[in-house]
């Protein structure tokens, strides 16, 4: 499919569901689309590890201080679950942002590996949000998978061979060296995934930078280097970032009071949420829930 033509079929399936303009996902379990028709405002949030294939447009997200700027025609590969904040810059109601977005699977990648032991494949440092252009490879191969939500019969038969060639394709990327390292289980960057799991099923407990080193086979100081190396930021506010997104989660969704959700993810003084919520959204809690 000609580029212009899945921009198109992309719009069109979005149109059709009256998307607002945010990434939504589909028929196909881990692949999103996203069409927006303006330039949005910064919005904190958490990547799981993806690729997003930028079809029209270009957007913007943040490691740690660092903005990453991705347009047509390239695909920004996230290889962690990091805390970042997005927008998009180039979109317009005759010309929108357009992009296709598929989740990651470790498993497929470390089994895709082993076959590719002896390719020369690069493990080069690239970042945890890592930007370049996408090759038709990859581009065919993420245009077959979405073609699939029209074909339910095609889509049971071919959905996983498709996810795998998408994954293949993304380990000869040239600026997927962070995913290839990942790859290796017992190396530093699998190692420190490993922490960050941790700290994602436990973020509303006490953090432990011990414990977690040593989870890390390493020690306190190392990890500290190699965490921050690869997140951008530290153990202690990587997990105040998980936090505070849980928190403003439940206040929009109602789920909660204020202190309901402070305590619920792990403050143990509403007025403390109350500071640290401000200071990240620029609101306090209150004042963002009359907002909503």
């Amino acid at each position: 499919m000609h580029d212009q033509g899945l921009i198109e079929k992309a719009v069109a399936y979005a149109d059709a569901r009256n998307a607002a303009d945010a990434p939504f996902g589909t028929e196909i379990d881990g692949l999103s689309v996203a069409r927006c028709r303006r330039a949005t405002a910064l919005e904190a949030m958490v990547y799981e590890p993806l690729v997003c294939l930028v079809l029209q447009g270009a957007k913007e997200s943040y490691l740690g201080e660092t903005p990453v700027r991705f347009r047509a025609g390239q695909s920004l590969i996230v290889s962690l679950d990091i805390p970042s904040a997005s927008r998009v810059v180039e979109a317009s109601m005759t010309k929108p942002y357009v992009a296709l977005a598929l989740r990651l699977d470790l498993s497929v990648l470390r089994e895709l590996d082993l076959e590719l032991a002896d390719a020369g494949q690069s493990e080069a440092a690239a970042p945890a949000l890592a930007v370049g252009k996408a090759d038709a490879a990859l581009i065919r191969s993420m245009a077959r998978l979405f073609d699939l939500v029209d074909h339910p019969l095609d889509r049971l038969i071919l959905e996983s061979s498709l996810k795998r060639e998408v994954h293949f394709r993304l380990l000869l990327a040239g600026h997927a060296g962070l995913l290839r390292r990942l790859c290796r289980q017992d190396g530093h960057a699998s190692r420190i995934s490993r922490a960050l799991l941790r700290i994602k099923q436990t973020f509303d407990e006490p953090l432990c930078v011990g414990e977690l080193a040593a989870l890390a086979g390493m020690s306190p100081s190392t990890f500290h280097q190699h965490f921050k190396a690869l997140t951008a930021t530290t153990p202690l506010q990587y997990q105040k970032d998980l936090r505070l997104l849980e928190a403003k989660r439940r206040l929009e969704g109602g789920e909660s009071s204020v202190s309901q959700a402070a305590f619920a993810v792990g403050y143990e003084s509403p007025s403390h949420f109350s500071r640290e919520y401000a200071r990240k959204f620029g609101a306090s809690p209150i004042k963002h829930l009359a907002t909503v």
